[in-house]
């Protein structure tokens, strides 16, 4: 008698290249389900545009099972009661492991010591190791590993579904808000690389530019996030047929850092809440304005290439590398609010939120490491390089529209003359600038400089190092001196 194993689908919601599934098939008979965990939808991190892109892969999910022969099974509520009676019904149960932190992690850590729970990995992080040595060679060969085919067909299943997508978005009263940028699925996600691939000597030049990049990027980061797209096979795929060899080497060098990253939450799962120099814990807690902090998350600071930003976020679900780092710095260095509550609302509303990449990559460009340079993006001097003609700031700033690009780095340097020919009184129909940036810039540089050799010293700590996932020599570490023009981290960066 063959085997019946449940394969847990969560953040690998496709057919292609699903080891977990792969196994499954060799294994015995097949059965594909979903759990809709409560804490998700209920959690306050989370926006219906994130929901609404995972219901859309579920959907194409559950089409391409179907057309296999298959179908998807959906459960809903607590993970450990519905993983417990599923067992009552298959022999096995599959589920590719995840990196997570706080809940999750516990969740996983006591399914995992089920005897009929199989946790299957397959990335490149290394896990249970005493250093972060040659963690680039393990990375690059699980990128050129050999990737699982598609099944051709699958048996029939034999669980039986207890709720729906509808359902779901009933219960807790989705929203069906329109303006995300990103459709979600396997099939929307694996044309969009092969789109991507096709043109991507437009990728060059284009990662800093906010219009550019919304357009020439390869905006696969909800797909990979949810596993709609394999790490593995968008790697292959731009190496095997992708022309511009300079833009395949900047492609392939983000999906090392995707790695790179997850390693790093793997290594300190308390990113999330904590600046991994202790140096730094607390810092600007006691400075926190809620009011500035509102002004930035809807966009009225008064720096309209942060306000274009923030607002395409919460429109979109999307914002490119430059302005996420050029906001989490503003957010930090200039307005002196706490890191957290920031990064809490990137996690919110970016559709490819990750918590690895986000929460460490907040901390690095909030200083919150010790090892970066002190980098403080000038979002004036950031309209003048990346939105120079403004088209990026009037699409997502309509007040702005008409107002002359020349001026869009400082509008209050405008005169009166051609604020009226225009039509825009800055300060009145846009706000004047929510602080002195120049003086808060310097502010910020004596006093972060104050901090950075207890900083240095705090490195040296071997419970730091390990969190800070340094080797020994740290030329695992990124460093943005050693970045190219566009901002972008080369293979050989990754130790």
């Amino acid at each position: 008698m063959l085997t019946n194993i449940g394969i847990w689908h969560r953040n690998d919601l496709r057919l292609r290249d699903n080891k977990a599934l792969a196994l499954g098939m060799k294994d015995g008979n097949v059965h594909p389900f979903f759990i809709f965990d409560p804490r998700f939808y209920k959690s306050s991190k989370v926006s219906d545009k994130r929901i609404k892109f995972l219901h859309e892969s579920l959907e194409e999910l559950d089409e391409k099972y179907q057309s296999k022969g298959s179908r998807m099974t959906y459960y809903h509520g607590s993970v450990q009661d519905t993983i417990r009676d599923i067992l009552g019904t298959v022999d096995k149960l599959y589920v590719k492991s995840d990196v997570s932190s706080g809940y999750a992690r516990e969740r996983d850590m006591k399914l995992s010591r089920l005897d009929d729970v199989e946790f299957i990995h397959d990335d490149g992080v290394k896990r249970d190791q005493p250093t972060r040595e040659n963690w680039r060679v393990q990375a690059e060969e699980y990128f050129k590993s050999e990737t699982f085919n598609e099944p051709s067909s699958i048996n029939k299943p034999i669980l039986n579904s207890k709720t729906s997508i509808e359902d779901i978005e009933e219960t807790y009263n989705t929203s069906s808000e329109t303006g995300k940028r990103h459709r979600g699925g396997c099939k929307t996600g694996y044309n969009q690389l092969d789109s991507f691939i096709e043109d991507i000597d437009e990728y060059v030049g284009s990662i800093s530019s906010p219009w550019k990049a919304e357009k020439n990027t390869s905006q696969l980061s909800p797909y990979i996030k949810f596993g709609c797209v394999s790490i593995r096979d968008a790697y292959q795929s731009a190496k095997k047929d992708g022309d511009d060899g300079r833009a395949v080497e900047m492609f392939t060098s983000r999906l090392f850092w995707n790695q790179h990253f997850t390693q790093k939450l793997y290594d300190n799962p308390d990113i999330m809440r904590e600046s991994i120099n202790p140096v730094f814990r607390g810092i600007n807690y006691g400075t926190h304005d809620d009011k500035m902090s509102e002004r930035w998350k809807n966009g009225t600071t008064g720096f309209p290439l942060i306000d274009a930003s923030m607002r395409s976020l919460k429109q979109t679900g999307w914002m490119n590398f430059r302005m996420r780092a050029m906001c989490s710095s503003f957010y930090t260095y200039i307005l002196r609010c706490w890191w957290k509550k920031g990064a809490d609302w990137f996690y919110k509303h970016l559709v490819d939120a990750d918590p690895a990449i986000n929460y460490y990559q907040w901390q690095m460009q909030s200083g919150l490491v010790g090892v970066h340079p002190l980098r403080i993006y000038n979002p004036m001097k950031q309209v003048r390089e990346n939105d120079p003609e403004g088209k990026f700031i009037k699409k997502y700033v309509p007040e702005l529209r008409d107002f002359p690009a020349k001026y869009l780095d400082n509008p209050k340097k405008a005169p009166i003359k051609v604020q009226e020919e225009c039509g825009v009184d800055i300060g009145e129909d846009y706000p004047y600038p929510i602080v002195n940036y120049e003086q808060r810039r310097d502010e910020a540089r004596d006093k972060w400089s104050d901090l950075d050799d207890r900083a240095k010293e705090a490195l040296e700590l071997p419970s730091v190092l390990k969190k800070a996932s340094l080797s020994s020599d740290r030329k695992e570490e990124l460093d943005s001196n050693e970045q190219d023009a566009d901002g972008q981290t080369r293979l050989s960066d990754f130790g």
